[in-house]
């Protein structure tokens, strides 16, 4: 069943974990898992100091080629009625300075305990979603 675009948010926004997608200049697709939050139709998420292979994020230098990403979560049960997906299809924009990274810090910080005693320092990346599309199995 697809779902409402409310539906879908409430869903998305409810979720734990999604995985971004980006791509390379060459056309090549990046996926990696994200946390996130959601205000309204943007979805945040940030550079944070869980360890990373390099300070250079692949996800970073793709946004800045091309910003157009795609953001997906859904949710998996042995009872195949409960299936559901939202993928959000928006523009991505980095935003590095303190003063535009602070709201969006603290959002992230509401809804991850793990924030609280050592918060994202960022970047932050903000999605301006421009569609959603979902689907439940019920």
């Amino acid at each position: 069943m697809q779902l409402s675009d409310d539906d879908a948010r409430q869903r998305f926004g409810g979720a734990r974990v999604a995985g971004l997608a980006t791509m390379s200049p060459e056309g090549q697709p990046h996926i990696v898992p994200i946390t996130f939050a959601v205000d309204g139709d943007v979805i945040y998420t940030a550079v944070d100091f869980k360890p990373k292979s390099t300070p250079r994020l692949r996800r970073l230098s793709n946004i800045h080629a091309n910003p157009r990403v795609a953001v997906l979560a859904d949710h998996y049960d042995e009872d195949w009625s409960a299936l559901w997906w939202v993928r959000a299809d928006g523009m991505a924009a980095i935003l590095d300075s303190r003063p535009e990274m602070t709201a969006p810090a603290e959002l992230l910080t509401g809804r991850y305990p793990q924030y609280r005693n050592n918060p994202p320092a960022g970047p932050v990346i903000a999605i301006r979603v421009a569609r959603w599309t979902g689907w439940s199995a019920t």
